[in-house]
């Protein structure tokens, strides 16, 4: 029933436009960060995620990417990531802003994606600003604790939006001008409680959309949303795509 009245929604409330978290991409195998059992309850996030401990000391936060670039390059998409993209080619998405580095949806076909807090796609060094792209990274992390650049030795950073640091301006804004057009805002695997993303559902329906959402877990939002559904995302929007394409 969930998956008919989702399909119903997202087929009725054009455009629809969807919000991924972390929750879209556990189904990969790639932890999320706020459950119990998340990379936070193991890892401070101000000693391994922040930009203040990456200019203290990159070779730890290296550290603790290190072996998540592994398993992000090694992952693969999943259903609720080949629905998206399959939704999107039909017509029925607009497009995916998602808080995910792990370019999965990228991976899956999908188009039109908003990284709002960067991707794994590139390094940058800190001082000449030169890009590296994942496979260089990943390379030149089989040889030093902390990449550097081969042009002047700077160190390398992932461009991922760390604690501390500001989202891309143009991706927030790109973000904020869906959700108000949305006809639907389709929240998938996200707790809702990172802003200035989290506040994007306030957004659509204040701009008179329709907000449902995908989330195994309570969201601070459930009760603005027409549609809520405590599952996983990739059975839930397999479902959906199949009812509507």
């Amino acid at each position: 029933m969930s998956a008919a009245r989702l399909a119903e929604l997202i087929r009725d409330a054009q455009p629809c436009v969807v919000l991924t978290g972390a929750g879209v991409s556990t189904e990969s195998g790639i932890p999320d960060f706020r459950s119990p059992t998340g990379i936070w309850a193991e890892f401070d996030p101000l000693e391994y995620a922040s930009i203040e401990a990456f200019r203290r000391d990159p070779a730890k936060v290296w550290s603790f990417y290190a072996p998540r670039f592994a398993m992000l390059t090694e992952a693969e998409p999943n259903d609720a990531h080949r629905a998206l993209a399959a939704l999107e080619e039909a017509g029925y998405v607009r497009a995916i802003v998602t808080q995910n580095i792990d370019l999965l949806h990228e991976r899956a076909g999908s188009r039109d994606v908003i990284e709002v807090h960067g991707s794994i796609r590139t390094s940058s060094c800190r001082a000449c600003g030169a890009s590296y792209p994942l496979a260089e990274v990943v390379a030149l992390l089989e040889r030093e604790p902390a990449p550097s650049c081969v042009a002047c030795g700077g160190v390398l950073k992932p461009d991922v939006v760390f604690f501390g640091e500001l989202l891309p301006e143009w991706a927030i804004e790109r973000a904020s001008e869906l959700a108000r057009e949305a006809g639907l805002l389709l929240v998938v695997g996200s707790s809702l409680e990172v802003y200035p993303v989290a506040g994007l559902p306030l957004e659509t329906v204040q701009a008179g959309g329709r907000l449902a959402i995908v989330n195994r877990d309570p969201t601070p939002f459930d009760g603005d949303a027409e549609l809520v559904v405590h599952a996983a995302a990739g059975e839930t929007l397999r479902a959906t795509a199949d009812l509507l394409l």
